[in-house]
C-alpha cells in the first residue's frame, strides 16, 4: 500500500508581523536605558538640592535705619554630615560683602569628632581675617563644647549667648542680643533678660524659634535657625512635606491658613522673626526644594 507523506510548509512572516522573541532584547535594553536616565536625573536633582549653596535675600525697612546695613546669616552647618564646604560659605560671604556676619549655632553635631569641630572655627578665622565682624550663638548641638566657644572668642568673634552689645554700622545704632535656646522653657522670659532700646534697631539672635515668646518681646528683628526648613518642601509654595512641630504631613497644603514656623519671615507687631533654613544635611541628605542657604538681610531706611 502506498504511503502518502504530507509536508507542511512554514509560512514566511509578512512585513507587518511581529517577532516578539527577537525584539525582546531590544525592548529590554530600551527599558534599562530609560530607567538609567531617570535614575541619573534623580541623582542630579538630589545633588543640586543638597550640595549646592544659594543666597536668600531679605529686605526690611525701618525708620530706625538711616543708612543701608547688610547682614549675612550662617546657621546649622552640621559640618560632619557632609554638604557644602566651609570654603564655599566663605567665598559666598566675601562676594556678598556684608557689614557683619551672624552665626546661629549648630555648626557641628553633638557626635562630631574633634577634627570636624575645628572646621567652623577655621571658617570663622577666614571670615575675621577678611575683615568681617562676626557675632555668634551656640545651638543645642554645639552648646556644651567650651573649647569651641573659647576658640571662636580667641579669633575675635563675639559670643552672644545671653549677652548683648550696642554698636554702630554705617551710622546706624544696632542693639544686638543673643540666646542659644538650649535651656529654653516656659519659665524663661526674654523680657527678663533683655530690654529693647527705643533709640536703636534691636536684633535678637535665638537658635530655636519661638514665635509667641519673641513676638511678645518685640525686638525689631529676631533671627533664628534650628528647623533646617523642615528639610523637604513641596513645590509651588506648598510648604513642608512634614512638620515635626505639629507632627503633621503637608500641613500648609491641607490647612493654608496654618502658620508653620519652618523658614522665612514672619511679622509680628513692631517687627518680625526670620528663620534660616540653614546649610547642613542633618540628620540625612534629604533636602528638596530647600537648598542650603546663606541669608543676606538688608536693612534699609524708611520714612514711615
Amino acid at each position: 500500500m502506498r504511503k502518502i507523506r504530507i509536508i507542511k510548509h512554514k509560512k514566511k512572516p509578512s512585513a507587518n508581523s511581529t517577532q516578539p522573541v527577537q525584539n525582546a532584547p531590544q525592548k529590554n535594553a530600551k527599558k534599562k536605558h530609560t530607567i538609567l536616565k531617570i535614575i541619573l536625573v534623580l541623582l542630579v536633582v538630589w545633588w543640586f538640592n543638597n550640595f549646592t549653596l544659594k543666597v536668600v535675600d531679605l529686605e526690611l525697612k525701618s525708620p530706625k535705619i538711616t543708612a543701608d546695613v547688610k547682614l549675612a546669616v550662617i546657621s546649622d552647618l552640621h559640618v560632619d554630615c557632609g554638604g557644602v564646604s566651609c570654603d564655599s560659605i566663605v567665598d559666598t560671604v566675601v562676594e556678598e560683602n556684608p557689614d557683619a556676619v551672624l552665626i546661629l549655632g549648630d555648626m557641628f553635631s553633638s557626635l562630631s569628632t574633634k577634627e570636624s569641630r575645628k572646621e567652623p572655627v577655621e571658617m570663622t578665622k577666614n571670615l575675621v581675617e577678611q575683615g568681617f565682624a562676626v557675632y555668634f550663638i551656640t545651638g543645642d548641638h554645639d552648646c556644651d563644647d567650651k573649647d569651641y566657644v573659647e576658640s571662636m572668642k580667641s579669633l575675635g568673634a563675639h559670643c552672644m549667648n545671653y549677652a548683648e552689645e550696642t554698636f554702630g554700622i554705617n551710622g546706624v545704632k544696632i542693639h544686638l542680643m543673643g540666646i542659644d535656646n538650649v535651656y529654653y522653657s516656659d519659665t524663661f522670659s526674654v523680657s527678663n533678660a533683655f530690654v529693647n532700646y527705643p533709640d536703636s534697631y534691636n536684633i535678637l539672635l535665638a537658635h530655636i524659634p519661638n514665635y509667641d515668646s519673641f513676638a511678645q518681646f518685640g525686638a525689631d528683628l529676631t533671627i533664628c535657625g534650628d528647623t533646617h526648613g523642615n528639610m523637604a518642601q513641596l513645590p509651588f509654595g506648598g510648604g513642608s512635606f512634614y512638620d515635626p512641630a505639629t507632627h503633621m504631613w503637608m500641613p500648609q497644603l491641607r490647612f493654608p491658613d496654618m502658620k508653620i514656623y519652618d523658614k522665612g519671615y514672619f511679622e509680628y507687631d513692631g517687627g518680625g522673626m526670620f528663620i534660616s533654613a540653614g546649610i547642613g544635611l542633618s540628620p540625612l541628605p534629604v533636602r528638596f526644594n530647600n537648598r542650603p542657604e546663606v541669608d543676606i538681610i538688608e536693612l534699609k531706611p524708611s520714612q514711615e
